[in-house]
């Protein structure tokens, strides 16, 4: 198979063997995408680097033998988000997410509009939690395993007052009775009833959205959980560390 100005994204890209990449692309006709680029690490290949790099709108020629397809050209469409802090870290979640969530040589138009949509809402500086639940929940619709976040499993309308816990299969089952811990896998309905409309929630009922999607994507990922999510637990910590240490190192 040929691929003639195939537009994609670029998910992730490593060094291989002394001069060459490999590289993951995400593609709406053909989904995921691993490339053999070889021979750009030299002096005059800096344009074609700089177009191989995550969150990169391309367009490339290549074709495919066996697994991998060889790279034979590549140019930048645009330029990628210039992201940094938080919102870096992020980026690098979406691309880990799509990588292992995306099946290869499969057609993801609606992938690739979703991820084509999250790149611009970084890139606009858009409020980075509801931003990435957003991305999730699209994600998941967009690889048909979606939930209905309006109603409960047991097909009873949402209540704001109530809590939820999401069942990857069933969606939404509320929760009569919580236990000592429980709170914080749990979402609210007024957090599902606002994914469902896309409206913005409270930070309280926002924050509540992002465990038990978590949960949902990892029964997705086969329980194997994302490097990303290390970081971000890692930053969390020590951001609290920090915290906690101020007062006594300012008196």
């Amino acid at each position: 198979m040929r691929y003639i100005t195939e537009p994609a994204f670029v998910l992730h890209a490593r060094p291989w063997r002394e001069t060459s990449l490999l590289v993951e692309v995400l593609s709406a006709e053909h989904g995921r995408i691993g490339l053999v680029a070889r021979g750009v690490q030299g002096p005059k290949k800096h344009l074609l680097r700089a177009a191989l790099q995550p969150l990169q709108s391309i367009r490339f020629d290549g074709e495919q033998r066996g697994e991998l397809a060889q790279l034979r050209a590549a140019e930048a469409v645009d330029a990628a988000p210039l992201l940094h802090g938080d919102a870096a870290l992020a980026g690098f979640y979406i691309n880990e997410l799509c990588l292992r969530l995306a099946p290869r040589q499969a057609p993801q138009p609606e992938l690739h509009a979703v991820y084509a949509q999250v790149r611009e809402r970084l890139r606009a500086g858009e409020p980075l939690a509801w931003t990435l639940r957003r991305f999730e929940r699209d994600v998941l619709d967009a690889l048909g395993v979606g939930l209905d976040y309006a109603l409960a499993g047991e097909g009873d309308a949402i209540d704001p007052a109530a809590r939820y816990r999401l069942d990857p299969e069933h969606g939404p089952r509320r929760v009569l009775g919580e236990r000592a811990g429980e709170r914080r896998e749990l979402d609210t309905g007024r957090a599902l009833l606002a994914l469902a409309s896309d409206a913005q929630p409270g930070s309280e009922d926002l924050a509540s959205l992002r465990l038990p999607l978590r949960a949902v994507l990892l029964h997705h990922l086969s329980g194997r959980g994302l490097k990303s999510w290390e970081m971000l637990g890692a930053l969390g910590r020590l951001t609290a560390a920090q915290r906690c240490s101020a007062p006594a190192a300012s008196g």
